[in-house]
């Protein structure tokens, strides 16, 4: 594989507001196996769905030409989503592919863990740093509830077991906490993940698109849920791991690991956000709660040359100047444009 070209156009760029490039999650698929009522409700998601036919997905070797671009760009990290990425079929090579490209040095993968078992070696072998599983409750009840599914989490938590036999440290758990369905599990799973070294980190619920029916009613801050968490098991601050870290961190003070909280509602983190997004179906997304995106697909398949393409990126970041979650936080009577729709979670992997 040919190394990462350099575009002296892209070094260093930053958007309107001094914010450079670092994180690309790219979503390898619009289907998933769950109907999770925050991201995909059956009601909406059902067997009708039409989902973004295969000539429409970028292909592997599209995303990791595009990878490569945004690494010459600046961009260190790489995570993987959906939909649910297990899905798609081979993921591994499109890992193996991506693990090649210079700059890179964090490969993650999101996932909601119930083909995982059987895919982590695999996915290890190919050269994936790190696992992001999602897990919002331990009781079979609610996980049904949620995951809109008949099965409860019995899947994932043996995804999780086989993971981190396989060595994936930290693995990261991923809690939607949503007030009235699953507060009140919160300490259980606390308590089942405490001194395995899994990190949970508690959500609050993002007004993340248009179909799943968000409330602000129905979001638990994470002052919430770090003073329910302390209550049973005490608890101290932790300095972020790097600047711009989206995750606040505690420590048990006993010494048996940490927990993180993502506060995207009650305490916005836009100033530090150096995330794009690759859309399934190719188009770069600068926001969690865009409306759109820029069609770097269609460049792909006319025939444009990287650099074409690098300038197209270039421009799209340094017009960037996104900033929601501040703007919805600074005004109670805040209202997105009404021209648009949000684009939907399951389409850009949250």
């Amino acid at each position: 594989m040919s190394q990462t070209p350099e575009f002296p156009s892209l070094n260093g760029i930053t958007d309107k507001l001094n914010r450079p490039v670092r994180d690309l999650r790219i979503s390898v698929t619009d289907r998933c196996n769950f109907r999770c009522t925050y991201c995909m409700p059956a009601e909406i998601f059902g067997e009708r769905y039409e989902f973004l036919p295969r000539p429409h997905i970028l292909s592997f070797e599209e995303i990791t030409r595009l990878a490569r671009l945004f690494a010459a760009a600046g961009v260190t990290k790489l995570r993987i989503t959906g939909g649910e990425p297990l899905v798609r079929a081979n993921l591994p090579e499109l890992i193996s592919s991506l693990s090649t490209i210079d700059g890179i040095d964090d490969i993650a993968l999101t996932t909601n863990g119930y083909l995982l078992a059987k895919n982590a070696q695999s996915l290890k072998d190919a050269g994936l740093s790190r696992l992001t599983i999602s897990l919002d409750t331990l009781d079979e009840d609610i996980y049904t509830q949620m995951s809109g599914r008949s099965h409860g989490p019995a899947n994932t938590l043996e995804g999780i077991k086989v993971a981190n036999e396989l060595g994936f440290s930290p693995i990261k758990i991923n809690v939607v906490v949503q007030r009235g369905v699953n507060d009140h599990t919160l300490v259980d799973t606390a308590r089942y993940l405490k001194s395995t070294g899994a990190i949970v980190r508690f959500i609050e619920y993002m007004d993340v698109g248009t179909k799943n029916g968000w409330e602000l009613s129905q979001v638990v801050t994470s002052q919430e849920v770090i003073e329910t968490i302390g209550n049973e098991f005490p608890l101290e601050a932790l300095e972020p791991n790097y600047p711009g870290e989206v995750v606040s961190r505690y420590r048990y003070t006993d010494g048996d690991g940490e927990i993180g909280v993502i506060s995207s509602v009650s305490k916005p983190f836009c100033g530090g956000c150096s995330r794009a997004r690759l859309s399934t179906d190719g188009k770069l997304v600068t926001c969690l709660f865009a409306s759109g995106g820029t069609d770097l697909k269609k460049l792909l398949r006319s025939g444009a040359s990287d650099d074409e393409i690098a300038v197209l990126i270039g421009k799209v970041w340094a017009g960037r100047n996104d900033r929601y979650s501040e703007l919805r936080s600074e005004d109670t009577e805040f209202k997105a444009s009404s021209s648009d729709d949000k684009v939907e979670m399951y389409y850009i992997g949250g």
